[in-house]
């Protein structure tokens, strides 16, 4: 599926389950990288009977690797969520992401209608890359405004993560599994998402 943005179409790869769907999960993709991660697949996999998008934003649709400003990706991915609710109405609906896209799901979903039942945040980086100072800016206020919200949320980071792992909160889960950033261990992940994801969307009947 084509979304036209004002930043340029953003592409949406959809998996439709059999039979009428029990939620829907929109992912976004990582700052440089696409919607083929290992641990995008790995989410899809743990959610049966889904509808999963998975949403290429339109920079790198248009074949940038370096992501615009925030605003830019809220915005494309505001006008996708728009769309997916109109084509599939009235479902539970999930938002996440991997790094990048984590953060995007997380600050949009604070402001979605309809508020999503649940943000997958894999890989979120809560620490931002060191400035010539030396500093990183902490991220964490993108993901607690999410807890603070009363979003239940579940964050998969590997146990090497250079970028940090969000801790836990009062409506947050945190797992982490063996690996860095890339969280290229489907298995683990799968297993991670499986059981929130059933939590938080259960199966009808």
């Amino acid at each position: 599926m084509i979304v036209e943005t004002p930043h340029g179409p953003a592409e949406v790869v959809i998996d439709h389950p059999d039979g009428e769907p029990r939620g829907l999960l929109v992912l976004g993709h990582g700052a440089g990288g696409g919607i083929e991660a290992p641990d995008l697949l790995a989410a899809v996999a743990a959610a049966p009977g889904f509808v999963a998008a998975r949403v290429l934003q339109p920079y790198r649709v248009a074949g940038r690797k370096a992501p615009p400003r925030a605003p830019q990706l809220d915005e494309a991915w505001a006008c996708v969520l728009t769309e997916l609710t109109a084509r599939f109405p009235g479902v539970p609906q999930v938002h996440g992401g991997r790094s990048s896209g984590a953060r995007v799901a997380c600050r949009g979903a604070v402001v979605a209608d309809p508020r999503p039942v649940g943000v997958l945040a894999l890989a979120f980086p809560l620490l931002a890359p060191a400035r010539k100072d030396g500093t990183r800016p902490d991220r964490s206020p993108e993901i607690d405004a999410v807890d603070a919200a009363g979003i239940p949320a579940l964050a998969v980071s590997g146990d090497r993560d250079r970028f940090g792992v969000p801790p836990v909160a009062a409506h947050r889960e945190v797992v982490t599994v063996r690996g860095d950033h890339s969280l290229r261990a489907q298995g683990p992940v799968r297993d991670a998402v499986a059981p929130w994801i059933a939590q938080v969307a259960p199966p009808c009947g």
